[in-house]
């Protein structure tokens, strides 16, 4: 398996036809596997012969071969997936069945084949990994604060406002929080520290 650092950048789509028998691939970007489910259910055409799918978003990940004989079209199509390097990610794989049988072996690769192309296809994003932290600055310190954390592309989750200052709740990627850490404590001559949130 690839290491993972991708996921796509938007939708994809990729058609074949093997042996009479019409495959589409059809992958998305998801961050939950409720996400990924509803994507499932939204794209499965019903007058199709079967709408096999597979999705990895970290360390979840399921597949469905909708009827396909057991380990023909769900797990080739995660095999796809993870081939690629790619997270956060589903895949549909519909078939529309042309009347020739394609045995277990020729199943898995058409299902298998259609996904990786798709993938292969589709334009990517790298991964930022965020971290969350938490500061307490001083109402004069707020302005130069949140621009200059914006810099480093924090987003403000929360503001909470006290009699002494504000308490902001950031979001922001993960390899920047040392500086963030360094620009916190600059902007406000050593009098906020930041700290991390779960």
């Amino acid at each position: 398996m690839k290491p993972i650092s991708h996921t796509l950048a938007t939708t994809a789509r990729h058609l074949e036809e093997i042996r009479k028998s019409r495959f589409l691939a059809q992958a998305a970007p998801v961050e939950s596997p409720p996400q990924a489910l509803a994507y499932i259910q939204a794209i499965s055409d019903t007058t199709a012969t079967h709408n096999c799918w597979a999705y990895r978003i970290g360390q979840d990940y399921r597949f469905n071969d909708d009827g396909e004989p057991g380990g023909t079209a769900g797990r080739p199509i995660l095999q796809a997936i993870e081939g690629q390097g790619i997270d956060r990610v589903v895949v549909v794989v519909t078939r529309w069945y042309g009347g020739i049988k394609l045995g277990a072996g020729g199943l898995a690769r058409a299902y298998g084949g259609t996904a990786a192309e798709c993938l292969r296809l589709a334009e990517r994003k790298p991964i930022v990994l965020m971290a969350r932290l938490g500061v307490h600055c001083d109402f004069a310190d707020l302005a130069r604060m949140q621009a200059r954390l914006k810099e480093l592309g924090a987003q403000i989750e929360q503001e909470n406002f006290d009699a002494d200052g504000v308490t902001l709740q950031l979001r922001l990627p993960q390899d920047l929080l040392a500086e963030a850490k360094l620009r916190i404590v600059d902007i406000s001559r050593g009098r906020s520290e930041a700290y991390p949130l779960e």
